[in-house]
């Protein structure tokens, strides 16, 4: 008897086959999903692990961190947001990272090097959590977002996402210098961090909630509170959120619109008034000292091949661009090119594609500002915000694994051969040294300034104030305020050895007429004394005086203003006639320097910072302040009488 298969049971066999074959698939994919998740997150775990152990092994407080703590000690002594009591001076230029600091020295009332050590490292961390994550986004998530049925029945098991961009970021050592340091730069990066992750889930959300959506314009809006130039970020970002069609809600489409410009702009607009108002300035005192619209091109460039150079960066950029590139090709979906229109222009706006043309052309444009005002003294930190921005949207490559039967595919493997390039350069560049000449500043005027300061104070850690008691001249100056109960203002020798003391006119006043330091290093000497010490610097951070002069052409970058010490004899009060006065001032120079500050225009600058705060100088000062800011003056005295047509008490002899 035989046996015969109707064609029915036949089309029920194959279809059973292809159901089967589908069960298997649809497993084999969620394998895949699982282990692409872990290893995602094992990526971003082993990461953040390894830029927390790094930055911990280089753990360090700058001197230009101390100056930061110097301003918390004010504000928790009830003296104002100030550097020194009773003037109105922002020694910060990250008014976002004194109130944090501020917020948690208050909170856990712990050490204050402490707290900013924490705060940082821990804000550097997350900034790389947040790298991580939403660049995992703009890949799709843990599969890549290449999961998917091919016609042939095979699965492509789609991409696994590594760490690539970040590593390039934590393996440079001055990435892991600034992770502590007591500066802005964890904050900094930590908000770029999660500015990026947010635009991306707001470019990929099907539905945009309007509290989201103000939460982001919000953060994006505090910009110029975490550094100035960081309004170019904001601003970006802010342009795209307005532009971009508005989410589906019952409140109409403009009136949305004025809502994020409201909650944008109501913290930063609202400090910018009350800026003008109680320092008379629009900007932090730090970018009159730094002059930071000025121009130094050809020092621009020195510093960024300082940076880059040593550690060979434009091979992993290079390398990881191409990557970028294929990724990106390989991720676009295959579909018909619709004509450009307004429309598609402002939907094109909220996508993912828009959010990464807004952190390179961000990250660009910061990179040309940095060059243009110079770089700075301090080595690789004024570029690490822009390296951040670049490598964000390789945060992490997606490295595909073919499927069986694949044909093989030249992208695929050019993306991976970069992934393992830049494993590579990550270990080389971790173990640089980038600046080998120690406590010697170079003719760039470019230093590392952590092995600077571990040097010259003999500790590998240098975090508390106390630390940099054994640097130069530190132990000395604390020495001879307690030599000296009269006061007086502490001159630092021509040799940089020791100290002379101005002595105060007589009669003393009971208690003494106070101290004044007149010192370069504000962080090492401010946090060394009492809040009752005048702490105040040749180069005008936290001196107005000094900050309102003319820049040094030739002068060392972030260090090219240097006001006379005559003029701080005036300005303090003290006796200025010989022998009383340090020998190496000349009594003609303390007499012109006398009548160059009689200078109607230099004592209203005075005025703007030292009066009682009333509302009268609050409302003086608003409508001032952009006068204030562009006022300089010639730091030689006589020249600053004839500028500002005075007559003077030592005419020079005539020819």
């Amino acid at each position: 008897m035989s046996l015969s298969i109707s064609p029915d049971e036949k089309v029920i066999e194959e279809v059973d086959g292809i159901e089967d074959e589908a069960e298997r698939d649809e497993r084999s994919a969620s394998r895949f999903a699982v282990l692409s998740r872990g290893i995602l997150v094992g990526g971003i775990v082993l990461t953040t692990v390894l830029f927390a152990v790094g930055g911990w092994n280089r753990r360090w407080i700058a001197d230009d961190g101390l100056i930061v703590l110097r301003t918390i000690r004010n504000l928790l002594a009830g003296n104002g947001p100030v550097f020194n009591a009773g003037e109105r001076v922002e020694a910060n230029t990250s008014t976002a990272w004194t109130y944090l600091v501020w917020f948690f020295s208050w909170l856990t009332q712990a050490r204050l090097e402490y707290v900013v050590l924490g705060i940082a490292l821990t804000m550097s961390v997350l900034a790389v959590v947040f790298a991580m994550v939403g660049s995992a986004r703009l890949w799709g998530g843990s599969t890549g977002g290449w999961q998917q049925a091919k016609p042939t029945g095979r699965v492509n098991t789609g991409a696994l996402l590594l760490p690539a961009g970040v590593l390039v970021y934590v393996a440079l050592p001055p990435a892991r210098d600034y992770a502590t340091s007591g500066l802005e730069s964890g904050l900094v990066i930590c908000w770029i961090g999660l500015l990026w992750w947010m635009m991306m889930r707001w470019a990929q959300a099907r539905r945009v909630r309007l509290s989201a959506l103000f939460g982001l314009v919000f953060l994006a809006g505090l910009a110029p509170l975490i550094r100035p130039e960081m309004t170019l970020v904001g601003a970006l970002a802010l342009l795209m959120i307005f532009l971009a069609p508005m989410p589906e809600s019952r409140v109409r489409p403009f009136l949305v619109r004025g809502l994020i410009v409201a909650v944008a702009g109501l913290v930063p607009l609202g400090y910018q008034i009350w800026r003008m108002g109680y320092y008379g300035l629009p900007y932090p005192n730090t970018a009159v000292a730094k002059d930071a619209g000025g121009a130094k091109w050809g020092q621009g460039f020195t510093y960024l091949w300082d940076f880059a150079g040593p550690y060979h960066l434009y091979i992993p950029l290079l390398v990881l661009l191409v990557a970028g590139v294929l990724a990106g090709r390989a991720r676009r979906e295959p579909g018909v090119r619709e004509r450009l229109t307004v429309r598609r222009v402002r939907e094109w706006l909220r996508s993912p594609g828009a959010v990464v043309a807004m952190v390179l052309a961000a990250g660009l444009l910061l990179t040309v500002y940095a060059l243009r005002v110079g770089g700075d003294f301090m080595h690789g930190r004024m570029l690490l915000p822009q390296l951040f921005l670049l490598l964000l949207p390789v945060a992490v490559v997606p490295v595909r694994l073919p499927a069986r039967g694949d044909r093989p595919n030249w992208a695929l493997a050019v993306i991976g051969l970069a992934w393992i390039g830049t494993m590579g350069w990550a270990l080389f560049a971790a173990g640089t040294t980038a600046i080998k000449s120690g406590t010697t500043i170079r003719a760039s005027g470019i230093v590392d300034e952590r092995i600077y300061y571990v040097l010259n104070t003999g500790h590998d850690h240098p975090i508390r104030a106390e630390d940099y008691l054994d640097y130069p001249r530190i132990r000395a100056m604390v020495d001879d305020i307690a030599a000296t109960p009269n006061g007086g203002v502490l001159l630092n020798s021509p040799s940089f050895r020791f100290w002379y003391v101005a002595p105060p006119p007589l009669p003393i006043p009971e208690g003494g007429y106070g101290h004044s330091v007149y010192f370069l290093n504000l962080g090492m000497t401010s946090m060394n004394v009492p809040l009752d010490v005048r702490v105040i610097d040749p180069m005008g951070l936290a001196y107005p005086l000094a900050a309102h002069t003319d820049r040094l052409v030739d002068g060392r970058i972030g260090h090219d203003k240097s006001l006379y010490p005559d003029w701080v004899i005036v300005e303090a009060g003290m006796v200025d006639v010989k022998p009383w006065m340090p020998w190496y001032l000349d009594q003609r120079w303390v007499a012109q320097a006398r009548t160059a500050m009689s200078c109607p225009a230099t004592e209203a600058l005075l005025v703007s910072y030292r009066d009682p705060f009333t509302f009268e100088r609050f409302k003086h000062n608003l409508l001032h302040s952009l006068t204030f800011a562009k006022y300089r003056i010639d730091r030689v005295p006589k020249y600053e009488i004839e500028r500002c047509g005075l007559v003077n008490p030592y005419p020079d002899p005539p020819r």
